[in-house]
């Protein structure tokens, strides 16, 4: 629930303060867990939240002027950078294409958003 308030579209939250707040709450929540076996948890979770953050991203882009400039500095391919900014259905479905754009690698060491999953196994104790 409170991963939802943090990514919600529609608050006036710059992109660096949303992931200051995202990697204090993931760390916090963590760190308090981290006897817990929650392995696939993290994991599942790490998936929906990054989809989550890609839609973010694509509801950010409103034009498609604008997702076309987006797009080509990820590098993609003219093909797949036209069909994908002329896209004409829904945030989430549009972020579930965005995946092979804005990947996990970009979002995590480009972007600085932070993956549970990889903090979780730094920090579990195992019995």
């Amino acid at each position: 629930k409170r991963l939802r308030e943090l990514t919600v579209r529609g608050n006036k939250w710059s992109n660096p303060e949303r992931e200051e707040k995202l990697r204090q709450y993931t760390t916090g929540w963590i760190n308090y867990y981290r006897y817990a076996d929650m392995k696939t948890l993290m994991e599942t979770t790490d998936e929906w939240l990054r989809h989550r953050i890609r839609a973010i991203y694509w509801k950010q882009w409103k034009r498609v002027r604008t997702r076309y400039k987006m797009l080509r500095a990820l590098h993609l391919p003219e093909w797949k950078i036209h069909e994908m900014a002329n896209c004409r259905k829904g945030v989430w479905r549009a972020a579930g294409m965005l995946n092979s754009a804005l990947t996990k690698k970009i979002l995590v060491d480009k972007l600085g958003y932070p993956s549970m999953s990889v903090h979780y196994l730094k920090v579990r104790v195992n019995y």
